[in-house]
């Protein structure tokens, strides 16, 4: 198997990783979780759509959705959106990459397939950066308030929660298959005249 061939299945298998995870981290409830000495029994966590109560006793997990996205703190708001974004973004990458390689039977030129993988190269980078940025801004600002001195030191604070960890793995997939899909660009190289192949 050709070089090329490998890093366009390579690029194609990170990017839907990426997407999955893209995914996990979008409807995972657990972005940040909270717990308290008073009740050792429940915690809670705080994902984009819903807060949640973990009731360790019963094993039970409680949600409720969040009433109005006008209540929500700045930075889930932001997350919403862009990390929504780069699950369109994943979805086109596929479709853009998945015709582009070279195993595919399509009858297209060989510019016009190295268009498709250098689009979807790019736009995987791109969504990497859509999940990277919100996944790290709620971290910084959990961060923020969790080592705040104005507040109490027996006031229950936000940890980082599990999403965040697929949301990181997530946006570093991404920008790996984008690498990877541009590399096999770059390995292709341009063919010259209209020629049309069948592969």
């Amino acid at each position: 198997m050709e070089p090329r061939t490998l890093l366009e299945l390579l690029g194609v298998a990170l990017s839907a990783c990426a997407w999955i995870f893209t995914l996990a981290a979008t409807l995972r409830s657990a972005w940040l979780t909270l717990s308290t000495e008073l009740l050792p029994s429940e915690s809670y966590e705080l994902g984009l759509w819903e807060t949640c109560v973990v009731q360790d006793v019963q094993g039970a997990l409680l949600c409720q959705r969040h009433d109005s996205p006008l209540a929500l703190p700045r930075d889930i708001k932001l997350a919403r959106v862009l990390v929504c974004a780069a699950l369109c973004a994943g979805v086109l990458v596929l479709a853009l990459a998945i015709p582009g390689s070279h195993g595919v039977n399509v009858r297209v030129g060989g510019r016009a397939k190295r268009a498709l993988k250098m689009s979807a190269g790019a736009l995987s980078v791109f969504g990497g950066l859509l999940v990277l940025v919100p996944v790290s801004y709620v971290a910084h600002a959990a961060a923020l308030r969790f080592f705040d001195e104005s507040v109490p030191d027996v006031a229950p604070r936000w940890e980082f929660g599990d999403a965040l960890f697929c949301g990181w793995t997530a946006g570093v997939l991404h920008l790996l298959a984008g690498a990877v899909l541009l590399a096999s660009c770059a390995s292709q190289g341009l063919q010259t005249g209209p020629r049309t192949e069948y592969v």
